[in-house]
């Protein structure tokens, strides 16, 4: 069984206590460092295979150290962690390919959770591409894979989009519906394939395009989706799905339209807006 190594940076010791404890596995070990230059002399002289750094510390921030590891170490896996949160810090850590981004406090268990995909997953410079990077329009192209998709989404969630949290997960849960159809469906779950994401902010709304490379569709012609159910057979498409092979679900588009205030498609329908109204 090869050995995972990991690496926390963070000037705080409760915070290595506690990330020690939910990562801690047989097959792991974890070396500490306490500022980013002590991080820096660490992944200068040893191999990692995850790094979780802090953003706010001495002598130098996690996002410089998130850099030079990019130069040096471009295979390790960066998760950044801040208290100290920003919409150019979370695209910063994109640009830069951080493998994600955690405001604190955050749950060990989202953590624990990255932190495996990490080191189990075959992520790639090129499964996110920054096309625009402003607080108020980030656009990206993601190969269509699923795991991918759950990195986005964890950035998005960062961007802080201020509004009730109620409402921020309901946006969020439209948004993972619609991009994994736009994966699954659109984009037949190829990683040579990519798909299109716009986050747009402004004045009083929020919008998310998806964009996907597929031949579209007509919702006349979606047997396997609960939105094609019959008025006396709301679970019909249940059965479809097994008998295609497809995961269970169905219930995306469905439910998209209940989480946003309004959900636009375009003619040939590999393209699609998610609003919602800032009141």
């Amino acid at each position: 069984m090869a050995v995972k190594r990991i690496l926390i940076v963070d000037d705080d010791r409760d915070v290595h206590r506690l990330l020690m404890a939910a990562l801690e596995a047989p097959d792991r070990t974890i070396h500490s460092a306490y500022d980013g230059l002590e991080g820096l002399r660490s992944v200068e002289t040893e191999l990692y295979d995850l790094v979780l750094t802090d953003v706010n510390m001495p002598g130098l921030d996690g996002l410089a150290l998130l850099e030079r590891i990019r130069r040096m170490r471009p295979n390790t896996e960066v998760l950044v962690m801040t208290v100290a949160n920003t919409p150019e810090n979370v695209i910063h850590a994109i640009r830069q390919q951080a493998f994600t981004y955690f405001s604190k406090p955050f749950t060990l268990n989202a953590v624990a959770e990255m932190a495996e995909r990490a080191l189990a997953g075959k992520s790639s410079a090129k499964d996110i591409e920054v096309v625009s990077a402003r607080p108020n329009w980030v656009e990206l192209r993601l190969r269509c894979k699923l795991a991918t998709a759950d990195r986005i989404l964890q950035f998005l969630r960062e961007m802080r989009i201020g509004i009730p949290p109620a409402d921020e997960e309901n946006i969020a849960t439209a948004f993972r519906e619609i991009l994994f159809n736009a994966i699954e469906h659109g984009g037949g779950s190829d990683p040579e394939k990519s798909v299109s994401i716009t986050y747009m902010r402004a004045e009083k709304s929020i919008i998310y395009q998806v964009r996907d490379p597929g031949p579209g569709f007509s919702f006349n012609m979606l047997p396997h989706a609960a939105v094609s159910n019959p008025l006396d057979s709301p679970m019909e498409h249940i059965g479809i799905r097994e008998s295609l092979g497809l995961r269970p679900g169905g219930f995306g588009i469905l439910l998209t339209r209940e989480l946003v205030d309004e959900l636009i498609y375009n003619e040939v329908g590999n393209e699609v807006l998610l609003i919602k109204y800032l009141r």
